[in-house]
């Protein structure tokens, strides 16, 4: 056989294939080269997770060494110092002692104490994370903690009853032997100091104690309605009563009894202390039912004196306007309203009706020819009688008016001879001309002749009929 230059197949014995003509012969791949394994690669790998894991942990644990009041967060994340810190409060025990002895031992579950955990968590991982080696073993965060007031006064109250007095509120009531308002003060009660349990828990919760020991204290509670408002509410509602009715302008015109507009008001004490008034409608309709027969009135005129001149010198009858009420529906609920406001005074609308005023016009005219004197009323005649007027000195003729009124004088004048007169006790004297008036006269009876100095005489009852009949300013006319 040629050498073809190509290596052929070993036969199943390994002969030599020229030797045995039996023999399969078949090519056989040959064997692959070994490659170098890069151990160094392989072993890097898990290193640089490990060591990127450990730099991820640190940016979200808190630093070792941190605390939060007795609790240890170092090494937590937030979330799980905010469930650790919740935790240890809830198991905080205090033992609270009562006066008479006892004791009993609550945890802070027990009291409803609280913290604001997550936030106190929060803030610590923000200033002491575990990759900021500097911020390690920080001094431990203080924690405020709160207790539920109600929770604490529920379980205390069972356990030191003793400890609780109700405050006894302020009360106003009528007094129907004063007819006023008065007021029983309020008496303050007696609680729990529950500040000093939330002090003692703050504390035990703090220190990380097994059991915190406190003598339980008691605190004043004061009444919701207090003295101070009760009077002030009592000195309202009398003051009101002083005035309380129906009003048309100023005047009162129906009065309303202080015990009657007492039935009326309803006093509430209302859930933040005070107290409240309210007024009864209904009870109030049947006054203003009667309103109108008080209220109504028919107009009165009026007179008065005049001049010639038209001054008013005497009012004879004062007159007045009348009135009619006007609607009266709703009055009753408006009413109700203003005294629940504690005004009490209920302003009436009415209609008025007006009144006409008389004028009499004054006179007294002295005829001396004939020696009488007229009073007259508006030019006409209302009565007269003889006089005596002037004959030593004539009485002067013209208009005058009355100037003065004396009901008693000592009259003193020169005589034609030169000699004086006196005469005493002159009653009722009216001047009108200098001095030169009317008066009585009781030293003679010839009256419808001149008898005087000047003056007009007459007698003295018609004198002091004059005198009262003739005001200040009234018009003289005295002619022949």
């Amino acid at each position: 056989m040629a050498d073809t230059g190509e290596q052929g197949d070993v036969g199943k014995n390994g002969a030599d294939p020229g030797t045995d003509t039996d023999t399969t012969y078949a090519w056989a791949p040959a064997e692959p080269a070994h490659r170098k394994r890069h151990l160094g690669a392989w072993i890097g790998v898990p290193t640089g997770i490990v060591a990127a894991a450990v730099v991820a942990v640190s940016l979200v644990l808190i630093a070792p060494g941190a605390s939060v009041a007795s609790v240890p967060v170092g090494g937590m994340t937030a979330g799980a110092a905010a469930d650790a810190i919740t935790a240890k409060l809830a198991a905080t025990p205090v033992t609270l002692s009562g006066p008479d002895g006892r004791t009993v031992t609550m945890t802070g579950a027990d009291l409803g104490a609280s913290v604001d955990a997550r936030a106190l968590a929060q803030t610590t991982y923000a200033d002491h994370p575990l990759w900021n080696v500097a911020g390690w073993f920080p001094s431990s965060r203080k924690a405020d903690v709160k207790v539920d007031h109600g929770a604490v006064e529920s379980k205390l109250h069972a356990v030191f009853p003793s400890l609780y007095v109700a405050p006894v509120d302020a009360k106003v009531s009528f007094d129907s032997t004063t007819n006023s308002y008065s007021v029983t003060p309020a008496v303050d009660g007696t609680s729990v100091n529950v500040d000093a349990v939330q002090a003692a828990i703050q504390n035990a919760f703090a220190a990380g104690a097994t059991a915190k020991a406190v003598t339980v204290s008691t605190t004043p509670v004061a009444a919701a309605t207090t003295t101070a408002h009760a009077q002030d509410v009592a000195g309202k509602l009398n003051k009101m009563l002083d005035t309380v009715g129906f009003y048309v302008g100023d005047e009162r015109t129906v009065p309303v009894d202080r015990a009657t507009a007492a039935s009326w008001l309803t006093l509430t004490e209302r859930p933040d202390g005070t107290i409240g008034v309210s007024a009864d409608a209904s009870k109030i309709q049947p006054v203003v039912d009667a309103l109108p027969a008080s209220v109504n009135r028919a107009p009165a005129d009026g007179s008065v004196i005049t001049n010639s001149s038209g001054t008013v010198l005497r009012t004879i009858a004062a007159g007045h306007s009348g009135r009619t009420l006007g609607e009266t529906a709703g009055v009753a609920e408006a009413f109700a309203q203003q005294l629940a406001n504690l005004d009490g005074v209920y302003k009436l609308q009415v209609a008025e009706v007006k009144s006409k005023m008389a004028t009499a016009q004054r006179l007294l005219e002295v005829n001396l020819s004939t020696q009488t004197l007229y009073l007259k009323e508006n030019g006409q005649v209302v009565d007269s009688w003889l006089i005596s007027s002037g004959r030593t000195y004539p009485t002067k003729t013209g208009h005058f008016r009355i100037n003065s009124h004396i009901t008693s004088m000592t009259m003193k004048g020169p005589n034609p001879d030169g000699t004086t007169y006196s005469q005493p006790d002159v009653p009722w004297v009216m001047y009108f001309n200098g001095d030169q008036g009317f008066h009585g006269v009781y030293w003679h009876h010839n009256f419808g002749h001149p008898m005087s100095h000047g003056c007009v005489g007459m007698p003295i009852s018609r004198a002091k009929q004059l005198y009262d009949w003739t005001p200040t300013g009234v018009d003289v006319w005295v002619h022949n």
